[in-house]
């Protein structure tokens, strides 16, 4: 029987979505055949960790679902033995870059990996904790329902559990290695004020994540496609469809990997917006079979990134998104150049080739950077108000932020070149230290 990771990183209160998720895990052991480990990783402050441990006591119990919540504390020390046994020279960096001192979409993700490989899982499906699923007839329309149906098999055998199949012959053969979907409700990047208050504005800030040598006519286009997920109708039936998926269809909060999750990481960036995306990229680019399907998760943003010092930390987290573009946009390039060289003769996505791609994006010319962060700054003293705050801010910041660009992609190549040692050493760590130590499992 197979073991699958549900995930549900966390740094806000969330005990309704823990217990929303906690239904989904039991929905997945009642029709599938498999067990799962729920994993919720939580880095909130202890009060509100004690909310959540209430929260997980109620979930649903089974003898195929476990319930793991590890504080920040547990997962040190899970991470500090797990890059101890691999031997690095560096093994303080590597814990560094996988919990590091600061907000990491990819490092949070990146630490479920490596856990659900410790708990002998064979993927990993993420959910987000700013998220709620829709409802038809009444019940939750839970995403894991296709997720299961067609994860880790082989593409031909997939093709018959799905409503539409677009997917090239000589990738049948190939294992689906992604199950996704998207969102409706609010955008998934806080721009909806931006938008409301001046369209011209939010269109010449969001067009900043495009190439820059696109033509005006594609970054419109762009702009109009970007953030908003799936839209806005709601559920209704399901529809699955078996292809090379494109990236801009679904989101990080309704999604699950199969092999490609234990063989390139995410990137570790610090206090960036969308470095928890790249694997969707590599997917389609490396012509990995997935499947996209239509139970929309609903998304909706907390109050905190709206107010007071939340505020400018998210706007900064977007504007280091927009300056990442550099070096990923470049990376994507290569990755689409490559196609099926990406791939070893298993099937298997070779890491040294994405961390090469990440070290030869490094040393980019950043006069694009400078020319992102002087039209983020027109734009946003347009706007007025708070936002002349933000650019301020983010002037004082202006050197920082464009080395940062450059030393994240760094992180990236550095933690990639160690990721299958990492993995291996993982598979060999319990989740808990020895009996004399500190417990790390709660369930």
């Amino acid at each position: 029987m197979r073991s699958i990771c549900l995930t549900l990183p966390t740094n806000r209160p969330c005990a309704a979505t823990i217990a929303a998720v906690g239904e989904e895990a039991a929905y997945a052991v009642e029709h599938f055949d498999n067990d799962v480990h729920l994993l919720i990783l939580d880095s909130c402050a202890p009060p509100v960790y004690a909310e959540h441990a209430e929260a997980v006591r109620r979930l649903p119990t089974s003898p195929r679902l476990t319930v793991h919540h590890l504080d920040e504390a547990r997962q040190r020390d899970f991470l500090q033995r797990v890059t101890e046994r691999t031997g690095s020279a560096k093994p303080e960096l590597l814990r560094d870059l996988l919990l590091p001192d600061g907000l990491s979409y990819g490092a949070c993700t990146d630490r479920a990996f490596l856990l659900a490989a410790a708990l002998g899982c064979e993927s990993v499906h993420r959910r987000d904790s700013d998220s709620r699923y829709q409802s038809a007839h009444g019940r939750p329309v839970f995403p894991v329902h296709h997720e299961l149906r067609s994860l880790g098999k082989r593409a031909a055998d997939a093709a018959r559990g799905v409503d539409e199949t677009t997917l090239a012959t000589e990738h049948l053969d190939r294992r689906v290695a992604m199950v996704g979907s998207s969102f409706i409700g609010e955008l998934s990047v806080d721009l909806g004020e931006i938008l409301a208050a001046d369209p011209e504005v939010y269109h010449d800030v969001v067009s900043l994540w495009a190439p820059a040598h696109w033509p005006a006519e594609q970054k419109r286009q762009l702009v109009a496609e970007s953030f908003r997920g799936a839209g806005t109708r709601p559920f209704e039936r399901d529809h699955s469809m078996l292809t090379l998926v494109d990236p801009m269809r679904v989101d990080m909060c309704n999604i699950s990997f199969h092999g490609v999750h234990e063989q390139v990481p995410l990137p570790p960036a610090r206090d960036t917006i969308g470095s928890d995306y790249f694997l969707l990229h590599l997917v389609r680019n490396a012509g990995l079979p997935g499947v996209l399907h239509n139970r929309h998760i609903v998304n909706f943003h907390t109050s905190e990134r709206r107010t007071g010092p939340g505020f400018l930390a998210y706007q900064t987290r977007f504007a280091k998104f927009l300056l990442s573009m550099l070096h990923f946009l470049f990376i994507y390039d290569g990755m689409a150049e490559s196609g099926d060289s990406l791939l070893d003769d298993r099937g298997h996505i070779r890491a040294s080739a994405i961390a090469a791609l990440a070290r030869e994006s490094a040393p980019l010319d950043r006069r694009e950077n400078v020319q992102r962060l002087d039209a983020l700054d027109s734009a946003y003293r347009r706007l007025g108000g708070r936002y002349t705050t933000v650019a301020d801010q983010l002037a004082t910041r202006r050197e920082r932020l464009l080395d940062e660009a450059r030393s994240d992609i760094e992180d990236f190549a550095v933690l990639t070149e160690a990721w299958g040692e990492l993995m291996s050493a993982a598979r060999q760590t319990p989740l808990s230290p020895p009996p004399s130590g500190r417990p790390g499992v709660h369930g």
